[in-house]
């Protein structure tokens, strides 16, 4: 019963934080503004960067890292204490901060496509991880311009080398297939685009597009 209800709170408390949305917060209460009004209505750091420039985008991306960092680690200090598994509880604490910033409740369940919040969780999962998310991110990225699809091939890449690394470790790889099918699903609409080949390419600017 103790364990149960560890793993609930766990599960709730990683959630609540992953509520925390860094784009909308930093719209709304700094700028005055809602990001999900403008450009692809998505609250991620790629629509916020876009409509905001570079001003506020380094008090987003602190946000979104700070509270997945955090929720990893008390659901890993937890599930160590716990079950003796570390990494069970990075798994665990990072996919409820995921499905938090993805669907925050204190806004309307309308959240961001969990790209940093999901780089972080890989980071926290090892090196020889983050190595190969990071780096089929930042070669896609870079080569094409095209962040969604940097973004889709590392979450693919998320169970396989998970799985691999974890020698067949089957709940690991399951949970990262959820984190994996999350963040395609988020990125459904970048798919067709890219498809229909209307997708928009990343452009570096500094300013707001939107006058603010």
């Amino acid at each position: 019963m103790f364990k149960t209800i560890s793993v609930i709170l766990i599960v709730l408390v990683s959630y609540f934080m992953g509520c925390f949305n860094g784009s909308v917060i930093t719209s709304c209460f700094l700028i005055h503004d809602d990001v999900r009004n403008h450009g692809s209505g998505n609250a991620g750091l790629t629509n916020f960067y876009r409509t905001y420039g570079a001003k506020y985008a380094l008090l987003v991306i602190g946000c979104d890292m700070l509270k997945t960092v955090i929720a990893c680690l008390i659901s890993g200090y937890m599930f160590r204490y716990i079950f003796s598994d570390w990494t069970l509880g990075v798994l665990v604490g990072g996919l409820s901060c995921e499905l938090g910033h993805i669907f925050p409740v204190f806004f309307g369940f309308k959240g961001g496509k969990g790209i940093l919040s999901g780089g972080i969780i890989v980071m926290m999962l090892g090196l020889r991880v983050a190595l190969i998310a990071w780096a089929l991110f930042l070669v896609l990225a870079c080569s094409t311009r095209y962040i969604s699809l940097g973004s889709i091939a590392a979450a693919v890449s998320l169970p396989l080398s998970v799985f691999f690394i974890y020698h067949g470790n089957l709940l690991y790889t399951a949970l990262c297939v959820v984190i994996s099918v999350l963040v395609i699903w988020c990125h459904r609409g970048n798919i067709q685009r890219l498809l229909r080949g209307d997708e928009k390419k990343f452009h570096w600017h500094i300013t707001s597009t939107t006058g603010q």
